[in-house]
């Protein structure tokens, strides 16, 4: 009966895992790291973008995103969309074509790879035959044309990629066709570019880099038209009306050729170098689109003088009488200018430019052209992010001024909706306003709305004009000179120079019910900042809070403490600063959390921590942790770094004043800082790489950095009888110490006049000391204790006082229950004698059951250096689930990591993006969205479509003979393809072949 009963309770107690946890990666927030290639869809109205490592993301109205990723660990370098459909074509640099679709499945649209192709050439060719470097979709939605880097162009048939051997063009049968004097003078090379000729399209435009261009009759087969241009060929441009083509080279010029008339030779209207008689760097795209009043758009990338601004990222845009040189602080990886109206041949609209940071929208209806703002692909890295802090369930008042304070910020901002529009999202509005604040080395914070699908960034907060720093005023990379020649026009927000690395941002914790932000700093520095709608002129007065407390024998080798402006600074609407804390010696602030009710910041750092009234401005406690053998402690974690950082400023500024480009190693330069922020701070905390199988071995007190404070938690509970409760002050160090403070906090009719006081009542010491990584005070039903102002808000029930409290102290490698207020252990989980793992980060999370609506747990979210993610259940500290979630490699990732309050977390996969994960079944936010098949057909299309699906038939046929498949088999092995009786292609393996062919052959 025992054993029936346990095993009910255990079934019972899996189903409840099962309702309340679930572990996903829903959705990736911020800009695709190392972007390579860019498509658009007209009709889908959608955007993708192709990735050095092999992923591909579309994006359309805010909300409506998919991604995919290729087996191959190769770049994508080229995406095309096959017009009217719901399929596109990514290029990859193995020169593999892959073939995509959106399928619908269950009301929603996923991208699915459905097919692959590798050319192949005849025996003994070389690879440059059939290397792939120009690809035409055109617009019967039927073939692919594929340019080789040895000039001939293959044509293809899609979706089943069959070869049409009878229609390729062969470089042979193009150079018999071109005039003898120019055929004769040079080769034509690769083929740079093809374009189907709008008003028919039936002729393609063939580019070669040589800089011939032939108009080919795919109907007749035969060349009907000859461009001599005598430069190397760039790209090439056809009209709408089909009677012109520009070309682009790689002097810095664009041609313009009539191609109207029965002539076999195209003549020149006209060529152009716009920016002047010295050498000028290649133009590397040419557009034209016409407007339906006034002269054309006429828009280009590169060309810029290569002696004097042969650094810059522009795109030049000319249009009547204006012309700008829009300058990017970032490599050009492509761009593209949306029309209006359904089929997109109305006025140009926006152009959509990818750079290797950012996404730019220009809007070029708007006077000025103005930059729109990107619902999407923001880029976070706009300085390195260095922390994180994540508010869940924010109220509506806060939200409302917060989003406020931004829009002052945007007004530079074009009020034009987002141009990209494609798709259905489907994804139910989220239950609560989340933010998610990012901490930057540039001193920065950002707020961003969590909430859903779309991080969207809602307000900035700049640190910067407290302090005096290494800035040079002069050295303004937006100033533009009046008349300057090329009209350049700063655009793009990312900018990864930090001027001065002890503004950097460390810690920030924010009370939602208050407006209370505190955010602290590498050089020390702690703010205390309070939300205002209006603009303030004041002076920030800096308390200093000397944590060495007259210690002999220990000299600071870091960086100094930044200097505060004495003047008054005109602060804007937004959070303002009004109370600041200067730590001594001035090392990184590595623990802070703020009690607003008490009107109380506590602050640690790797020499000890303190406790600051910001009501009464001044320090009510400060404690040194060092002890004698922490020398390590007192060369800073800026010593190892700063003379690098500070030699890159001053080169930055000497590349500012000669313009000569370091630009392309701006994107390592930030991912540098960012990977030696979180290595350092792994190092701070011992991180082992190589985790050891090993039970929990005692740590010498001798170890480095054993007085760093780890983590500070408040505490209204039992510290010196059970009877009364009192408030209270908690700290963990590395060294294994916990130290409480009770706190005598004044009435509140007295809080402004008498001080607040601390006075030590409990000190515990690990026996292992092992670090300690957070604290966590649980009321007589086990519960942990609200949040500050929490229950005030009736948000959060009264803490049960008539039960005994419980103090649950999480070291690295172990969670340790003792009881209040005697102090005596209770009971344990051991992490570390399991598998070796070492805790790196935790939250506490409420799990609702996804069956009930009423029921739920609390629970603890564990992070260990091994990417592991842990469920620890309250109170009973049990293991609940494990999953693997980050490489263990990835040292940035998980330093990286926050949790939230519902379960959901997001953590650092890239310097740019955000990976959001979820271990509860019930919070899940992740993208739904649907693409139907637009109404408006290619005309010679002639594959019946499903009804309502969303994709091609492109399914496996009945098994074939055995016979006839060994044949298909060999055609395919020497260089032919493999066809059904059905005529539909399929790809076969290797494996197949060995298997069905048993004649030997």
């Amino acid at each position: 009966m025992k054993r029936f009963r346990r095993h009910g309770q255990e079934s019972h107690r899996d189903r409840i895992k099962q309702e309340l946890y679930q572990f996903n990666k829903t959705v990736e927030h911020g800009f695709p790291h190392q972007p390579s290639a860019l498509g658009f869809s007209p009709s889908l109205q959608l955007l993708a973008i192709g990735t050095r490592s092999g992923a591909i993301k579309l994006y359309g109205a805010p909300g409506v995103e998919f991604m995919g990723l290729h087996d191959e660990n190769a770049a994508v370098t080229q995406i095309h969309f096959l017009p009217h459909l719901v399929e596109l074509v990514t290029l990859l640099d193995d020169n593999s074509l892959h073939m995509w679709t959106l399928k619908a499945h269950k009301g929603v649209s996923e991208l699915l790879e459905i097919g692959r192709f590798t050319l192949t050439g005849p025996p003994g060719a070389p690879p440059s035959v059939t290397r792939v470097t120009a690809v035409l979709a055109h617009s019967s939605g039927e073939l692919l044309l594929l340019g080789t880097e040895g000039g001939h162009v293959f044509v293809v048939e899609v979706p089943g990629f069959r070869e049409l051997e009878e229609r390729n063009i062969s470089l042979e049968i193009v150079t018999h066709s071109i005039p003898e004097e120019y055929g004769g003078r040079r080769s034509l090379e690769h083929v740079e570019s093809l374009q189907e000729n709008p008003a028919n399209p039936q002729q393609v435009l063939i580019g070669y880099g040589r800089g011939l261009m032939v108009i080919w009759d795919l109907d007749c087969q035969s060349a009907v038209k000859h461009i001599l241009a005598t430069q190397p060929l760039e790209s090439v441009w056809w009209t709408e009306d089909g009677l012109r083509v520009l070309s682009s080279h790689s002097d810095g010029s664009y041609c313009r050729w009539s191609v109207a008339g029965l002539d076999t030779q195209s003549e020149q209207e006209k060529s152009e170098v716009p920016y002047g008689h010295f050498p000028c760097k290649a133009i590397s795209k040419v557009i034209q689109l016409p407007t339906k009043q006034g002269p054309p758009f006429l828009l280009f990338s590169g060309g810029m003088p290569r002696a004097s601004y042969g650094d810059r990222h522009c795109i030049t845009v000319i249009h009547s009488k204006t012309h700008v040189a829009l300058d990017f602080t970032s490599r050009i990886i492509d761009f593209f200018v949306i029309r209006d109206g359904p089929d997109q041949a109305g006025e140009p609209s926006a152009l959509v430019v990818l750079v290797e940071e950012e996404l730019v929208v220009i809007d070029l209806q708007t006077e000025g052209w103005p930059v729109i703002q990107t619902p999407y692909l923001v880029p976070l890295h706009c300085s390195a992010i260095t922390c994180s802090h994540h508010v869940s369930a924010i109220p509506l008042k806060l939200w409302e001024r917060v989003l406020s304070a931004g829009a002052l910020q945007n007004t530079h901002y074009s009020k034009k909706p987002w141009p990209i529009t494609g798709g259905l999202n489907l994804s139910p509005d989220p239950p609560q306003r989340d933010l998610l604040l990012t901490g930057h080395e540039d001193g920065t914070v950002r707020f961003w709305d969590a909430s859903g699908v779309c991080l969207y960034p809602m307000y900035k907060l700049s640190t910067a004009g407290v302090f005096h720093t290494d800035a040079d005023p002069n050295d303004n990379m937006n100033q533009c000179t009046e008349g300057e020649w090329p009209p350049f026009r700063k655009v793009g927000c990312f900018d990864p120079y930090s001027d001065d690395p002890r503004l950097g941002i460390q810690k920030i914790h924010l009370c939602k019910y208050s407006g209370y932000l505190t955010v602290a700093g590498t050089a020390g520095q702690i703010l205390v900042l309070e939300l205002n709608d209006e603009s303030a002129e004041q002076a920030v007065e800096a308390t200093v809070a000397d944590l060495l407390q007259g210690q002999e024998g220990f000299r600071w080798k870091g960086h100094t403490r930044l200097e505060v402006r004495e003047e008054p600074v005109l602060f804007p609407p937004g959070f303002q600063p009004f109370a600041l804390v200067q730590c001594q010696p001035p090392a990184v602030v590595t623990a802070l959390t703020l009690h607003s009710e008490w009107k109380l910041v506590a602050f640690g750092t790797s020499h000890g921590f303190g406790l600051y009234d910001y009501q009464q401005k001044n320090n009510v406690l400060v404690r040194c942790t060092l002890n004698p053998s922490d020398q390590l402690a007192m060369e800073g974690p800026l010593s190892r770094v700063k003379s690098i950082k500070k030699s890159l400023r001053q080169s930055f500024r000497r590349i500012r004043r000669s313009r000569v480009s370091l630009r392309k190693h701006h994107v390592n330069n930030a991912a540098k800082l960012q990977d030696a922020n979180a290595r350092l701070e792994a190092e701070l905390a011992e991180m082992e790489l190589a985790p050891v199988q090993r039970k929990i071995e005692a740590r010498s007190s001798d170890d480095s950095f054993t007085g760093l404070v780890r983590t500070l938690y408040f505490a209204d509970t039992f510290l010196s009888d059970s009877s009364h409760n009192t408030p209270s002050l908690w700290a963990g160090t590395n060294g294994g110490s916990v130290f409480a403070y009770q706190l005598r906090l004044p009435s509140v009719e007295r809080r402004a006049e008498d001080l607040v006081t601390a006075h030590p009542a409990k000190e515990i010491q690990l026996m292992h000391r092992a670090p300690v990584v957070a604290i966590l005070v649980m009321d007589g039903h086990g519960s942990p204790l609200p949040e500050p102002l929490e229950v005030a808000h009736d948000l959060a029930r009264s803490p049960d006082m008539q039960g005994s409290h419980h103090l649950l102290v999480i070291s690295e490698e172990q969670f340790k229950v003792f009881t209040l207020p005697k102090v005596s252990a209770k009971m344990k989980l051991k992490l570390t004698a399991i598998d070796g793992s070492r805790v790196r980060r935790v939250g506490v999370a409420w799990f609702g059951s996804s069956c009930s609506e009423d029921y739920g747990e609390s629970g603890l979210t564990v992070l260990t250096n091994q990417g592991d993610l842990h469920v620890v259940s309250l109170p009973g500290v049990k293991m609940q689930v494990h999953h693997p979630c980050i490489r263990r490699e990835d040292v940035s990732g998980i330093a990286s990591c926050v949790f939230t309050k519902h379960g959901q977390g997001f953590y650092l996969i890239s310097p740019s993006e955000f990976e959001r994960f979820s271990l509860s079944a019930r919070c899940v936010v992740e993208p739904r969205s649907l693409v139907e098949v637009p109404h408006q057909t290619p005309t010679s299309l002639s594959r019946a479509q499903p009804d309502g699906a969303s994709e091609y038939r492109y399914e496996q046929p009945e098994r074939a003979s055995k016979n006839h498949l060994c044949n298909n088999m060999k055609t395919a092995l020497t260089g032919g393809k493999a066809l059904s009786n059905g005529g539909d292609f399929h790809i076969c393996s290797v494996s197949i072949v060995k298997e069905e062919c048993n004649d030997g052959e």
